[in-house]
């Protein structure tokens, strides 16, 4: 019993020899591959840094691209900065590359007068698609507040011309005129009235094309 006994200790004490020897030959290689794996891993991210380098370097450039595409020359004419009748200032250079009408009118101007409801309509018509400035001269800065408040051209923006350089500007000599600016710089000018059917087809032409 004895002999067994010790034949079963030597046996137990082999075995487990033999499994530490298998748990310690199935650990070193996964270290190793532990090891080998990082070159790759670093690779990996170093390769997908270039790739969002390059997409942000291209995104600049597209940015830039639009930029330059937005860029409008102004035409020499509405190169000026003036008042407005409502009191404020008006930077017509702004407008540039946008649909334009500029409806130039004296306040003391029958015929103007007898205009300003199809001017108001169309603008209010074409709101957001063209935009519509009064150009006011000839007069007393009093007499244009009169004009627009009595005649409901509210809706839109009107240049006080104090010394008529607007007007020279835009080679403008007799009121009621009106100036169509399409997006690309183009003036087409029309002297005198106009009617409501013509001035809201001209206008829109301008957005039409």
């Amino acid at each position: 019993m004895t002999a067994t006994r010790a034949r079963s200790a030597i046996g137990a004490a082999a075995g487990l020899a033999l499994l530490l020897a298998g748990c310690a030959s199935s650990t070193e290689p996964a270290a190793e591959e532990t090891e080998s794996s990082a070159p790759a891993a670093e690779t990996s991210t170093e390769a997908s840094d270039d790739e969002s380098q390059a997409g942000t370097t291209e995104d600049a450039a597209d940015d830039a691209s639009a930029d330059e595409g937005t860029d409008v020359a102004v035409p020499a004419a509405m190169d000026f900065t003036a008042p407005t009748v409502s009191g404020g200032e008006i930077d017509a250079a702004a407008l540039a590359g946008e649909p334009t009408v500029f409806w130039f009118w004296a306040p003391w101007c029958t015929v103007c007068r007898g205009e300003a409801p199809s001017v108001a309509q169309v603008a209010e018509d074409l709101d957001g698609e063209v935009t519509f400035v009064g150009v006011a001269g000839l007069g007393e800065t009093d007499a244009m507040v009169e004009f627009v408040d009595s005649t409901g051209v509210t809706g839109f923006e009107h240049v006080v011309d104090a010394d008529g350089s607007i007007w020279t500007g835009f080679g403008v000599v007799s009121q009621p005129s009106f100036v169509f600016v399409d997006a690309d710089g183009e003036m087409e000018t029309v002297v005198g009235a106009m009617g409501l059917e013509s001035l809201e087809s001209t206008s829109r032409d301008l957005v039409d094309g």
